[in-house]
């Protein structure tokens, strides 16, 4: 099968391109970064790169041309820079999921799009969070339009090392003994493994009936037992880690729910703090 991947050059997009091309599927991509697009063509050589930007019409043509499905992972995901950047995240997650999703009105052949949701959804607080619940709105809309193809979402809270993660930051500058930055160490997130996560994309491909979200059970951290287990992991030994707490900012939530009515991540099940050392 040949397939889109949106976002491919991306931390989840570049295992799930991994997965499909080992299991004999011809992959097409596309992002911005041109560097990281050859990178990607040099890791996998039978990849067709495409230079642009979903929120170009031509772009997304270009991407969807002789596609039998769509991953569409491409997203402006920075909670923080979301709100001094609401147009960058506009043109990314609702203009350009409405570029792909209007292909599939075009393209009889692309058997199904899967979008990548997010637990922020579930009780909108910022920018982020808003362009992503109008995402899952207009897969609902196009799957009342269009029965010829499937609409389908998964939603989930963080990745463990995702791209712009705090843990990535943490895990460099603990090594270096610098100053570390938290919000509030009771707050707490969902998070799970990669692995979990490109999972499952191909759970809901096979379970799902239509473009409800699909939801994972998932257990919670507190940012402080992260950190923790960071320092134990991390820390070079006789340093001493340095911690400046700047209380919850614009955008974020507290606790995160997978739904509304849900449980939220602080009345849910922990990972201990040896749990997570070994995770991380």
């Amino acid at each position: 099968m040949k397939y889109l991947v949106t976002g491919g050059t991306g931390f989840l997009g570049e295992r799930l391109i991994e997965k499909l091309i080992l299991e004999g599927n011809q992959i097409v991509t596309c992002a911005r970064n041109e560097g990281k697009l050859i990178y990607l063509k040099n890791k996998f050589p039978s990849l067709t790169i495409i230079p642009g930007d979903i929120k170009d019409v031509l772009t997304c043509k270009q991407c969807c041309k002789d596609v039998d499905g769509i991953f569409h992972l491409a997203a402006f995901k920075h909670v923080r820079m979301a709100e001094e950047f609401s147009l960058e995240c506009i043109n990314s997650n609702i203009i350009g999921t409405i570029n792909i999703l209007n292909e599939t009105l075009d393209n009889s052949k692309i058997k199904f799009i899967i979008g990548i949701s997010t637990d922020k959804v579930a009780n909108v607080n910022g920018v982020y969070g808003a362009t992503k619940y109008l995402m899952e709105s207009l897969f609902e809309q196009y799957e009342k339009i269009n029965n010829k193809t499937k609409y389908r979402l998964v939603r989930y809270g963080n990745v463990l090392y995702s791209t712009g993660s705090v843990l990535c930051i943490w895990k460099e500058k603990i090594k270096k003994g610098e100053e570390i930055i938290i919000s509030d160490g009771k707050i707490t997130r969902f998070y799970w493994t990669l692995d979990e996560a490109i999972n499952l994309i191909f759970k809901c491909l096979e379970k799902s009936k239509d473009c409800t979200p699909y939801l994972p059970e998932m257990k919670s951290m507190y940012l402080g037992d992260i950190l923790e287990a960071m320092k134990m992991k991390y820390l070079p030994e006789g340093k001493e880690l340095k911690i400046k707490k700047i209380g919850i900012q614009k955008g974020e939530n507290f606790h995160e729910k997978l739904t509304s009515d849900g449980l939220d991540s602080s009345q849910v099940e922990k990972y201990k703090i040896k749990e997570i050392y070994d995770m991380i």
